[in-house]
């Protein structure tokens, strides 16, 4: 089978997902009701003061907000650990969740009390976090195409969550960033990105800069810094098979580390006295030329 043929990265999470399912709805147990009445109730440390919680990686937990978030993380390859669902969606959700996940039903003014703001979506869903693909896994195998998108600082979780779902809806390989930034798991990022992260694969670096100098090397990435000036028209770029975009952080935008390590420099043209654009919409924009034709054909 040639290269050509070969599935990509998204075909074989997509594929790995639909195995995954394994029961049909019409085969489908309603899941166990498990009333819960008290604030101090264990089970529901996961969803404890939330308000305060925005990196969820020492713990290996993330919390999904709202039935749709929660539906997606549950139709997806991660493990749920549970359901916090208020009384008045516990039988809606019963009827989706899989019987396997517990579901604990509360009233709305406990879930208030346990995450520490006023809630009003009325379920959400505890994830486990796992590795999705390594570096090596970027690098093999280089005769593949290979479409990335790199972010080294982001310092805004609204626009790391717009570009997880930007990178997701143009059919990027992965999203690479360091595992001292953002949290992508954060509840806000998933809030803003659709629960694009539980399908865009993601891999957090150690040592990023290290990282994508292999990238280049043994992987042959192109890389491009996405800047403001003395770099080339976005239009005039013809994007090689293997390539990486790389994102600064909204106002200081990437560092001169970054843009010395990157191979390429590439902008926007701006008019009407406009200097730059939001780094979320930016990377739509980037996106949608880089990717061309194949995000709309589902590649």
């Amino acid at each position: 089978m040639g290269s050509a043929d070969k599935p990509n990265l998204q075909q074989k999470r997509r594929r790995k997902r639909r195995i995954s399912a394994g029961v049909g709805p019409q085969n489908r147990t309603m899941s166990t009701r498990i009333p819960i009445a008290s604030h101090d109730d264990p089970r529901l440390a996961p969803y404890r003061e939330l308000v305060h919680s925005r990196d969820t990686r020492p713990s290996g937990l993330f919390v999904a907000e709202g039935e749709k978030l929660v539906e997606r993380l549950l139709a997806s390859s991660f493990e749920a650990e549970s359901v916090l669902v208020a009384e008045r969606l516990a039988e809606r959700i019963a009827a989706t969740a899989p019987p396997h996940v517990p579901l604990y039903v509360v009233s709305a003014s406990l879930i208030r009390d346990v995450v520490g703001y006023n809630f009003h979506r009325g379920v959400m869903a505890c994830g486990r976090r796992r590795l999705t693909l390594s570096v090596e896994d970027l690098i093999e195998p280089p005769e593949a195409p290979r479409r990335l998108v790199i972010c080294p600082a982001p310092n805004d979780a609204e626009n790391l969550g717009g570009i997880i779902r930007s990178a997701a809806a143009f059919g990027v390989d992965a999203l690479v960033i360091s595992d001292r930034s953002l949290d992508p798991f954060s509840r806000r990022v998933l809030r803003v990105s659709m629960g694009a992260a539980f399908t865009l694969p993601i891999v957090e670096s150690r040592d990023l800069l290290a990282d994508v100098r292999r990238l280049q090397s043994e992987g042959g990435i192109e890389t491009f810094a996405t800047v403001l000036e003395e770099a080339e028209p976005l239009e005039s770029v013809t994007p090689p098979k293997r390539w990486a975009l790389v994102f600064g952080g909204e106002g200081d935008g990437l560092s001169s580390e970054w843009t010395s390590a990157c191979r390429h420099r590439v902008t926007i043209p701006m008019r009407h006295g406009v200097d730059s654009l939001n780094v979320s919409v930016a990377a739509g924009i980037f996106l949608h030329r880089f990717t061309g034709d194949e995000s709309a054909a589902g590649r």
